[in-house]
């Protein structure tokens, strides 16, 4: 201390506002009062520590011998959003007359409670220098939010795994402040050996229960979505009480949704219940050994996927809470627990289960390492903190290159008739579109992609667009990792084990991404059209093929060897017409412009295809065309092809719901507007009752091949999401 220029002992304030953050505070607390040399110790206890309904916290506190110098009665009752707010407030009035008196040289601020953020606002304004334990992690609800939001109040952070520190870095905080120290409660998680925990076990959950056979439980609100986590907290207690083993019941935290939780506890008699132990606290040393030795936890506690990993513990993690945290092997996610038996599954999965100790979150060195971090901090450098910005280009909107250039993709589509490269823009416009009749052979048509590719890159210097790269959207089975088609339609001959990325790449100097064109009406709908925002959508092609692509949780479906989604060849009837696979009663050998026009040609050789208003010259090509126009006149024939046509895509649109139940069915194509309202009449016919409600809509993409062999690129390049 006294080679950076301290000559006085750092006075140190710990605020703690919980049970949670005092477990990963107190480690620290000892350490610092275990050197008295160096450092002064104030202890400020505020929030849920004060008050009954959470156990009164504070008192665990006073039995670790620490002195209370302040107590603030800071929490709002209400257990609601604007409660929360209020507490918010009510810190922030009463802090500053105790941080006046204290005037200590450094605040330590725990995680990303919103106790915290009044902690860490008003030491900030105060211009007290604070330490953030914790920073740079990251879950899934407002807690982000106020954890990144108190790091850019922190002068000093403290994290606690590598991940951590390189997200305090990319939030271009100062690399000479951070420390990677490990979680301070590891300290204490790692030497806990107490060979009394029986005792323990038998006081909390009763004698006859054993080690390894029963569960704790601990699930808070998640106050972005608090109807959704009450919901989830139902559902987690029907499992519980439907598994049958002892629980204990950790009663949820003062966040906003606790009261409606305890009501949902209270409403199930889980209070009474011979299965459950309700409580509201269990101190630390006692929590430590109860996890350490129990056949299961869960909940969405952060305790479940830091702590409990030291003891190999099984871990249901439920819902978004802790999303995007890292955890050891031991945790199993539950993301939406939508029914009962889904919670319940993944208890008869975990429960008894042991797994490797995991030290993802320290090592049992973190105190040591903080307390010289501490002893090391120089009082006489400016209190005002630096952000460590990345350099930035001057003066780039005088850039002419800058303003006139636009991101664009070269969009490939190779059709069974014709062969198109467009240039697209990041919006989905086509700035520039060439068309060519595809050639029959496998050489001319690769020679002819190359020629308009090399055109097509020309070209975009003359429209101020700067290609990223190329995109392909074919027939037939794709690998898309390796750019390879495998094998395609009989519509696009000697097209089979094609790599079609290494010829186009060393030509144009750009990467190249390939895959089926159903796929890539998928994705054009994602980026550009109605499955924009969607989570969970299908889209079918009805073409000269039938085609499609699947969308779940946001991400295209390929399958285990890229032969997902080949829609059109679900089979609706064992006894129907051949389809050009081989095969027999497939959808697209009922409703493809292949199929309307085989029945078409039928009708006109036995001179029942053309009625009063229509005509047709004596060379012309019999089409689907003419057998639609041939129903709208009033054709009997043709409205009957029409309407079994309808019943077979209808049906394949109920088999694809009750399989991968999406929210939305997009119709692509030119025959789309033809069959939209048959395939809902079969859908209220024929589906089960829960997927009637699903929307099916018509696509309003001009031209959805080229858009999603476009998406194929902009959205690698400039998201990473494909």
């Amino acid at each position: 201390m006294e080679k950076n220029g301290n000559n006085h002992k750092l006075r140190v304030c710990v605020a703690t506002c919980n049970r949670a953050d005092y477990s990963k505070l107190a480690p620290i607390m000892f350490g610092i009062k275990a050197e008295p040399q160096f450092f002064e110790l104030d202890v400020v206890v505020l929030g849920s520590h004060l008050i009954d309904d959470y156990g009164n916290t504070y008192r665990m506190i006073e039995q670790d011998d620490f002195d209370i110098h302040t107590r603030l009665h800071t929490i709002v009752r209400g257990e609601d959003e604007a409660a929360m707010v209020e507490s918010v407030g009510l810190a922030l009035v009463k802090l500053p007359d105790v941080l006046n008196r204290l005037k200590p040289d450094i605040m330590i601020v725990h995680g990303d409670r919103f106790d915290a953020l009044a902690l860490a606002t008003s030491a900030a304004l105060m211009n007290i220098r604070i330490l953030h334990i914790e920073g740079g992690e990251v879950s899934g609800t407002i807690d982000d939010s106020i954890r990144h939001a108190i790091t850019k109040l922190a002068h000093y952070h403290v994290c606690c795994t590598r991940s951590a520190e390189q997200h305090l870095i990319a939030m271009c905080e100062d690399h000479d402040r951070i420390l990677l120290a490990g979680c301070p409660s590891y300290d204490k998680l790692l030497s806990a050996k107490n060979k009394d925990y029986m005792s323990i076990i038998s006081m909390w959950l009763g004698e006859d229960v054993k080690t390894r056979d029963y569960i704790v439980a601990l699930q808070h609100p998640v106050t972005t979505d608090i109807k959704h986590s009450i919901k989830m907290f139902e559902l987690t207690l029907d499992a519980l009480i439907s598994f049958n083993k002892r629980t204990l019941v950790l009663f949820p935290n003062v966040d906003a949704g606790s009261k409606e939780m305890v009501r949902v506890m209270r409403k199930k008699g889980i209070e009474h219940h011979p299965n459950f132990r309700a409580v509201k606290h269990v101190p630390f040393d006692q929590f430590i050994q109860l996890v350490a030795h129990a056949g299961c936890m869960i909940g969405n506690s952060s305790c479940g996927v830091r702590e409990v990993g030291a003891f190999g513990t099984p871990v249901i993690n439920l819902g978004t809470r802790q999303t995007g945290r890292e955890t050891g092997e031991n945790v199993l996610h539950v993301r939406d627990a939508d029914t009962q038996d889904k919670i319940l599954h993944a208890l008869q999965l975990q429960f008894g289960k042991q797994y490797p100790c995991s030290k993802i979150y320290g090592d049992g060195n973190a105190v040591p390492r903080i307390l010289k971090f501490l002893k090391s901090i120089d009082l006489k450098e400016p209190l005002q903190k630096k952000f460590c910005f990345p350099p930035v280009k001057d003066n780039i909107s005088q850039d002419i290159d800058h303003i006139l250039e636009t991101q664009s993709a070269l969009a490939v589509d190779l059709g069974g008739t014709n062969l198109r490269v467009a240039i697209v823009s990041m919006k989905g416009e086509i700035v520039k579109k060439y068309t060519q009749l595809n050639p029959k052979t496998y050489e001319d048509r690769l020679a002819l992609i190359l020629k308009m590719c090399v055109e097509a890159a020309s070209e975009a210097v003359n429209v101020n667009c700067r290609i990223l790269g190329v995109g392909i959207s074919t027939g037939g089975r794709v690998n898309p990792r390796e750019g390879i088609v495998l094998h395609s339609t009989k519509l696009i001959q000697e097209w089979s084990s094609v790599d079609l990325r290494t010829p186009i790449s060393d030509a144009l100097h750009l990467p190249v991404w390939v895959d089926n064109d159903g796929n890539c009406a998928a994705l054009a709908e994602r980026k550009f059209g109605h499955g924009k925002g969607i989570e969970n959508f299908v889209t079918l092609i009805t073409g000269t093929g039938i085609g499609g692509g699947i969308v779940h949780q946001h991400e295209l479906i390929h399958g285990s060897s890229f032969c997902a989604a080949e829609l059109g060849h679900i089979v609706v009837s064992l006894d129907g017409p051949e389809c050009l696979c081989g095969s027999q009663g497939c959808i697209e050998a009922y409703a493809s412009g292949i199929a309307l026009q085989r029945e078409a040609k039928k009708l006109h050789d036995d001179d029942l295809l053309l009625v009063e208003g229509m005509s047709m010259k004596e060379e012309e090509i019999v089409s689907a065309a003419h057998l639609i126009q041939a129903a709208k006149l009033g054709n009997t024939k043709a409205e009957s092809i029409l309407r079994t046509a309808g019943t077979a895509l209808g049906l394949g649109v109920v088999n694809i719901l009750h399989t991968v139940n999406p929210s939305l069915v997009i119709l692509s194509g030119v025959l789309a507007n033809h069959y939209v309202n048959a395939v809902k009449d079969v859908i209220n016919r024929q589906a089960l009752s829960s997927v009637k409600t699903v929307d099916v809509v018509v696509s309003n993409l001009a031209d959805p091949a080229l858009l999603g062999a476009a998406s194929l690129v902009l959205d690698y390049t400039t998201r990473r999401i494909y």
